[in-house]
Parts: C-alpha cells; sequence; structure tokens
C-alpha cells in the first residue's frame, strides 16, 4: 500500500480519546501556537520565505499526482523525500545557525510579553518620507556626491544590514546628506531603508553580474543591481562621476531619473494602493473619451 493511502487510513480511522481539556491542554496549545508564531515570523524574514512558497508549489503538484494517480511521479516523491529534507536543510544551513544564535542571546520572557510602543516611523514607507529621499538625492546628485539607498519592499534585508554599522534614525534629506557626504566614517557602502527609518549604513551588496550592464557603470550601479536581483528592494544609485540618478528594481536599471520621475516610480512600487489607483483613474479617463 502506497504512503498517500496509509496516510488518508489514519485520519479515517484517527479517534479522539479524551473529550474534556484540563489546564495542561490549555497550557500546552498556548505553547505550540507561540512557537507557531515565532517559526512562522522567522521564516517569513529569511530566505526560507521564498523556500516556502516553492515547497507549497509542489505539494499542490504531488496532490494533482495523488488525485489522477499517476504512479511514476509518486514513487518518485516517495524515494526522494528523505534527501529533500536533508537539502532542505544544507540550503537553510545560515538561517537556522542565525535563529539559534539569536535565541541564546535573547531574553525569551521580555520578547514573549514586549508591549512597548513601536518607534516613530516603523511601519510602511510614506509619501513624506519618498519626498525626502527624492530631495536628497537630487541635492547629492548636483554636487556629485555618491549614493546607494536600499529600500527595503516586502522581503527582509536584515541580512544585508548586518554587514554594516547600524543607525536607526528617522530619515530626512539632511541625515541622508550628511551619512553620503565625503570623507565621513559612512559615507562608503549602502544606506538600508525600512519604512520611514535609515536602520543601518555601509552596507555590503552582492555584485551583479549581469553581462548586459554597460561597462561605463562602477561598482555602485553593480551593487544597486544585485540587491534587486536577489530581493524586491528599491535601490536609488547617484553616480559619483555624474551627478546622474538610477533606479535599480527587478534587476533592470532605469537611469536619468529627475525629481518627479524618481518620487513616482517609488510611489508605485513602494506604497499599497497607489499604482492601482493610478491604473482605475486611467480606465476611467480612457471610457470618457470613448463615450
Amino acid at each position: 500500500m502506497r504512503w498517500p493511502d496509509n496516510l488518508l487510513n489514519y485520519f479515517k480511522n484517527f479517534r479522539v480519546y479524551r473529550t474534556t481539556m484540563d489546564l495542561g491542554d490549555i497550557v500546552e496549545i498556548m505553547i505550540i501556537a507561540l512557537l507557531l508564531y515565532y517559526i512562522l515570523k522567522w521564516v517569513k524574514s529569511t530566505k526560507a520565505w521564498a523556500l516556502l512558497k516553492g515547497m507549497i508549489v509542489i505539494f499542490v503538484f504531488i496532490l494533482v499526482a495523488y488525485l489522477f494517480r499517476m504512479s511514476t511521479i509518486l514513487w518518485i516523491v516517495q524515494n526522494v523525500l528523505g534527501f529533500a529534507v536533508t537539502a532542505v536543510i544544507v540550503v537553510l544551513q545560515p538561517e537556522l545557525r542565525r535563529a539559534l544564535e539569536e535565541l541564546g542571546k535573547r531574553n525569551i520572557l521580555k520578547s514573549v510579553l514586549d508591549f512597548d510602543a513601536p518607534k516613530p516611523g516603523e511601519g510602511a514607507i510614506n509619501e513624506k518620507t519618498i519626498s525626502e529621499i527624492t530631495r536628497a538625492c537630487m541635492e547629492m546628485g548636483k554636487v556629485r556626491t555618491g549614493a546607494l539607498i536600499v529600500i527595503e519592499g516586502k522581503e527582509s534585508l536584515k541580512d544585508y544590514e548586518r554587514t554594516g554599522i547600524a543607525v536607526d534614525g528617522l530619515l530626512t534629506s539632511q541625515l541622508l546628506i550628511n551619512i553620503f557626504e565625503h570623507n565621513t566614517p559612512l559615507h562608503d557602502g549602502a544606506v538600508i531603508v525600512r519604512g520611514n527609518r535609515i536602520v543601518s549604513a555601509t552596507c555590503y551588496l552582492p555584485l551583479s553580474d549581469n553581462l548586459s550592464l554597460g561597462k561605463e557603470l562602477g561598482t555602485r550601479h553593480r551593487a544597486g543591481v544585485g540587491i534587486s536581483e536577489a530581493t524586491d528592494s528599491v535601490t536609488v544609485i547617484v553616480s559619483e562621476e555624474t551627478g546622474r540618478v538610477s533606479v535599480a528594481y527587478e534587476g533592470k536599471l532605469h537611469g536619468n531619473m529627475n525629481a518627479e520621475s524618481l518620487r513616482n516610480f517609488m510611489n508605485d512600487r513602494l506604497i499599497p494602493g497607489i499604482q492601482e489607483s493610478a491604473q482605475k483613474l486611467k480606465w476611467k479617463k480612457r471610457s470618457r473619451t470613448k463615450a
């Protein structure tokens, strides 16, 4: 009998032997729920989140194979399952090690019962912050001050944040300009923005190996494209040689940005709802012109 049939028979013959719950059962349920919450929270902040979504797709494919009695595929899955678990552990080894290290350093009771109010600027990025970034980039472009600003999207940038120096300051144009000023301790490397705060500076980013990028582009532009290939972040680059402002997103480099185009680009991709409302407005205008 194949393993899916065993699984179905298990659930068919499953019985709840105790009909009453005591205090121990309630505590056990709370502990399991808390563990699941922190595991899912950890998974979402690491590369494991993309891996989990891929595993869900594979599970759906296996379910379809079972429903249509694809015996060869089920046989392959049954024999590969043991190796797959080992492969997942190997792939996630850095994240698992980091999670265990943080667990050892963290005060468990404080993290569970932490009801402190969030810091100002935490949460989704707003239009004011985008305007501050635009103003800073235009000012730095005028005096040819190089800059590399990575704005976090839905995927976490904590792995890259750890490579730099913690700043944790409310984002303003003056703060950005001061960070990238020549001969200052934080000017080299990338700044990472989460929500409306600068969380880290002098961060190292992966360089893109895209051969289609022009030879005239330097390390700053290749790092901006590299991080956009690895995550869903929006990266703003100010060239030190020309003063031109570019944006890297989804592995593509958009150059020669002015203040308006830069602001609109970030608004459309970082603020939920703006792009949909703009599309609806376009459709309304088209329908009116046709009528």
